[in-house]
């Protein structure tokens, strides 16, 4: 199902909540998922990606995201759908974790738990293990690498979502060693696509803020990747194709051979 979205809302998951394929999972932790989740769900904890991009390690990362993700019973055939508290963080960063392992199908909820407008079920509930193997895809986050090859390439849009002071270098993080931007980034801070917590303004207008045709290839990054996945969320939900730099400036700014902007 290649057209599966990777972010839906309430209504969305109304429509197909119970279908066979349809596997639910709550990356709150086990304790919350106890107390109150969306009938249907599991819990699921894959943590954050690594402020750092080196290949090696993720492919290493991305064999013990899959081994979690059999443990719980999901297969490459589920469609996967995502939900934290509202905010949407944890859900995006479990959502590229899952990516990276090489889950081809994994959305987010918009507005978490919040959103679901049925009765809430209690206890926890765990799936038998799956025996799928799946392969793992480094292309589900931008590279340090990838990113330093392709500063020529025009097919590619680099948004920064970080403030405007921390973009030209005024005011950056005291923890990384050079400030500015990556060369030939556009600004665009990430409240500005936001309408409330995990509740992303109209495609409309994300589409009139990025200036960018439906059919761009964009990468988003901001500090050290936190700011940049909410970026891609409400990206991917104007219809984007958009990865997260998870390394960002945090990574960027550490090798001196990379070039910079302010």
């Amino acid at each position: 199902m290649s057209d599966f979205p990777k972010v839906v809302d309430a209504a969305w998951l109304a429509q197909h909540l119970g279908e066979p394929d349809l596997q639910i999972a709550d990356v709150r932790g086990p304790n919350a998922h106890g107390r109150g989740h969306i009938p249907g769900s599991i819990p699921l904890v894959l943590g954050s990606p690594p402020p750092y991009t080196d290949e090696e390690e993720l492919l290493e990362l991305a064999g013990e995201i899959a081994l979690r993700l059999r443990r719980q019973g999901i297969s490459g055939e589920n469609r996967l759908v995502l939900y934290d508290d509202g905010g949407c963080v944890g859900a995006t960063a479990a959502q590229t974790m899952a990516e990276l392992a090489g889950h081809p199908r994994v959305a987010v909820l918009l507005e978490g738990i919040g959103a679901f407008q049925g009765e809430l079920a209690s206890g926890t509930v765990y799936p038998p293990k799956v025996k799928e193997e799946l392969t793992p895809n480094i292309r589900a986050i931008a590279t340090r690498a990838e990113l330093a090859a392709r500063l020529a390439d025009d097919s590619l849009t680099l948004i920064d979502v970080r403030r405007s002071e921390e973009f030209t270098g005024k005011a950056g993080a005291p923890c990384d060693p050079r400030q500015g931007h990556i060369p030939k980034a556009r600004h665009l801070e990430v409240d500005r696509l936001f309408a409330g917590p995990g509740r992303p303004v109209s495609p409309e207008l994300i589409v009139k803020l990025t200036g960018l045709p439906p059919d761009a290839e964009i990468v988003c990054y901001c500090h050290s990747g936190a700011r940049s996945a909410l970026a891609v969320l409400a990206l991917r939900a104007a219809g984007y194709n958009v990865r997260n730099y998870t390394g960002s400036w945090h990574e960027w700014s550490r090798h001196s051979d990379l070039p910079l902007e302010k």
